[in-house]
């Protein structure tokens, strides 16, 4: 069988653990949140509350959407056209076209062309974001932040593409195989990895005083059988007013992360709250879950990016003679950013149900459904998140279930558990 014949069989074999992973470890039947609730929840939220975080999001919107789009016509251009491998071209020129320049260099040069074409519209975020209150870090630490993101993504780029095109070049004929078992095996140690080294560029985090509320929250951890290193809290305060907690690692690198100002604007027992459903991730192995089918689906990119690259009429329109070459990584960038649009809902709607099982369990573990309603309308209040998101949007790009789904969720429960 050829090689091509062998790729066909990896991305169905691929592509069919994929589908498996998804349906045994995502948890497509979530719990109860009436729609009847729902309506309630939003009557019963404060009418100028709800409007001014609508007007928030109306300003986001378009330029959030027009973002998209953009992004899109620059990754075709670079990927459709010769465009993108004549860049390249002049990225390596200097270094006597060596393929090594080409590769780095060049594949460098055209994602910070993409970035930069899209910066104008980060910028405006960023001042939207200020305007409405939100985002406290002004243009110096936006700058910095932004310098920072480039750097860790220059460093990650770089030693993604020298690997991926040496492979190439000691295995022209089955570099796909081979660069997805490297995509997959990438995946699995930036989950180690981010935690530990990334992470900290961006934040400050020290470990939560000691106090009742970090025993109660030690105790809580304990009481739900998850082994957690440590309950940190970041420095958030110096780039956004925006409350939030997050679990990050798994094994010796898993911890609990709580925003400074989740501390100063909620109660214990809405910190409890978040901290549950943190713990509700952990338990669940949401972040493990997370992994695998990340690589997984990398493993199934490259094979793709192999099988689809390698139409006559997409190379000739990118000028290209192969799909392998550094100057064709124009069209890889193309041909992911079409499918990172096209399966955005999916993605969406896998992480709603992960983020529906992890309230589930914060309010089977605290008992208190009062608490975690509060929790949400602060949520929805200090982040200006609309309550009930325009049904379209939600659908496409939503990671969360929406705040009166949650209070919903927490209502069921209630009566439920009497």
């Amino acid at each position: 069988m050829s090689p091509r014949g062998w790729a066909v069989l990896t991305l169905a074999g691929l592509g069919l653990a994929l589908l498996v992973a998804a349906l045994v470890l995502i948890p497509w039947n979530r719990p109860p949140a009436p729609r009847a609730d729902q309506l309630a929840a939003l009557r019963e939220l404060p009418a100028d509350q709800v409007e001014r975080a609508r007007q928030f999001r109306s300003a986001l919107r378009p330029g959030s959407w027009t973002v998209l789009g953009v992004g899109l016509l620059v990754a075709l251009a670079l990927g459709l056209t010769p465009l993108g491998s004549r860049l390249i071209e002049l990225a390596g020129r200097p270094f006597g076209d060596h393929w090594t320049a080409q590769a780095i260099l060049g594949g460098l040069a055209v994602v910070l062309v993409a970035d930069l074409v899209t910066l104008p519209f980060a910028a405006w975020r960023h001042s939207v974001l200020t305007r409405w209150g939100l985002a406290t870090n002004g243009w110096a630490g936006w700058t910095v932040d932004l310098l920072k993101s480039y750097a860790v993504s220059a460093v990650v780029g770089a030693v993604a593409l020298l690997g991926f095109y040496t492979v190439v070049r000691l295995a022209p004929r089955w570099w796909w195989a081979f660069g997805a078992a490297g995509a997959a095996t990438l995946v699995v140690l930036l989950s180690f990895v981010l935690p530990v080294l990334v992470e900290p560029v961006f934040n400050r985090f020290s470990p939560m005083e000691p106090g009742p509320l970090r025993t109660q929250l030690m105790d809580l951890a304990a009481r739900d059988g998850v082994p957690v290193r440590d309950v940190l809290v970041a420095d958030a305060s110096r780039r956004t007013r925006a409350v939030n907690a997050y679990v990050s690692g798994f094994g010796p690198t898993r911890r609990v992360v709580v925003y400074d100002n989740l501390l100063r604007e909620a109660t214990d027992a809405e910190v409890t709250a978040v901290v549950a459903h943190e713990l509700g991730h952990a338990r669940d192995r949401d972040v493990p879950v997370g992994t695998l089918t990340g690589a997984l689906g990398a493993a199934a990119a490259v094979v793709a990016l192999y099988l689809i690259g390698s139409w006559p009429p997409l190379l000739r329109l990118a000028g290209v003679g192969s799909v392998a070459e550094p100057r064709a990584f124009g069209l890889l960038l193309a041909l992911v950013t079409v499918a990172g649009l096209v399966f955005a809902p999916v993605q969406a709607l896998m992480s709603r149900r992960v983020e529906a099982r992890a309230d589930a369990h914060a309010l089977a573990l605290t008992g208190d459904p009062a608490a975690f309603e509060s929790m949400q309308r602060r949520l929805s209040s200090v982040n200006l998140s609309d309550p009930d998101p325009p049904r379209w949007e939600y659908l496409y790009s939503a990671s969360h279930p929406s705040t009166v789904e949650r209070i919903a969720a927490a209502r069921a429960y209630a009566r439920k558990a009497g």
